[in-house]
């Protein structure tokens, strides 16, 4: 298996927007920033730092919408409105999205944020947040959320936002585990390649069987790889629709190992929301 800088670089090289759901929309009205400047011991955990900030003030609230990566978030938050059911400003701990991430920015608010690998938070932290949850920072990474607010929000730039998160998290970073690296490199594969599109032939690159495969999953990422791929493979589709490089959709299907297109439609409405023609008609209006 590659070497962990092989695997994570292999990631950041295919993460840029990927996931994003018609980022021309979201740019119009957020300022988006990511940081890649994560600390070397910490780099095989966090693939980089973001930050957003918006203002609607007077303006009706914009949806984003994300196909989010397999990968937990730890978010400092302020804003004028409360967010994922907290008051601001608060420090949340966002676990793995098995959907689509929807928020409505409302009024003005702004978000610094870690984003760890897939498995990262557990490897780092030997913790499995809940699927689909987000709740304020407790005792998980063995810091004090006061703290790390008081000191985020004392700097104005994103970059030393990040710097700070950066700072603070650097001395948590435990040796990464030998079976965690080698999830690192079948994850760079399964993103990467769009040929991988089975579970037996993730389980055959890392010359280990389904079941052993699915453990791994179970204990870092606390999704399954068939859910992984799957999700990679509609980051796919939904990034080739946003770019106008789709006509035909039964085509785009299967590119991406779907049997028929009523599958494809099927399976990216349930997680999108909407149909792969109406995305399209959408994209092109």
């Amino acid at each position: 298996m590659a070497s962990w800088k092989n695997a994570t670089g292999a990631l950041d090289r295919a993460a840029t927007l990927r996931g994003i759901l018609r980022p021309t929309e979201v740019a119009e009205q957020a300022n988006l920033r990511r940081d890649a400047r994560v600390a070397e011991p910490l780099r095989p955990f966090i693939e980089r730092y973001w930050s957003v900030r918006w203002d609607l003030t007077g303006q009706p609230p914009f949806r984003s919408e994300v196909l989010s990566h397999p990968s937990v978030n730890l978010s400092v938050e302020q804003g004028t409105h409360p967010r994922f059911g907290h008051d601001l400003p608060a420090v949340l701990l966002h676990g793995i999205v098995t959907r689509r991430f929807t928020v409505d920015l409302v009024g003005a608010g702004r978000v610094t944020a870690a984003k760890f690998r897939p498995g990262g938070f557990a490897a780092l932290t030997g913790v499995l947040p809940g699927n689909d949850s987000v709740t304020r920072l407790g005792p998980q990474l063995g810091l004090s959320a006061d703290r790390l607010l008081s000191a985020v929000l004392a700097e104005d730039e994103d970059d030393d936002r990040s710097a700070v998160l950066d700072a603070a998290l650097e001395p948590l970073a435990p040796e990464p585990p030998g079976p965690y690296l080698d999830l690192l490199g079948l994850v760079a594969e399964m993103m990467d390649d769009r040929a991988l599109v089975r579970v037996d032939q993730v389980a055959a690159l890392g010359a280990m069987s389904v079941r052993s495969l699915q453990r791994l999953f179970a204990t870092y990422v606390g999704v399954n790889p068939k859910a992984v791929l799957a999700r990679y493979r509609l980051q796919d589709a939904a990034a080739a629709i946003d770019a106008g490089e789709v006509d035909d959709l039964a085509g785009l299907a299967a590119s991406l190992g779907w049997f028929d297109q009523a599958h494809f439609s099927r399976d990216f409405r349930s997680v999108v929301g909407v149909t792969p023609s109406a995305y399209l008609q959408r994209s092109r209006g």
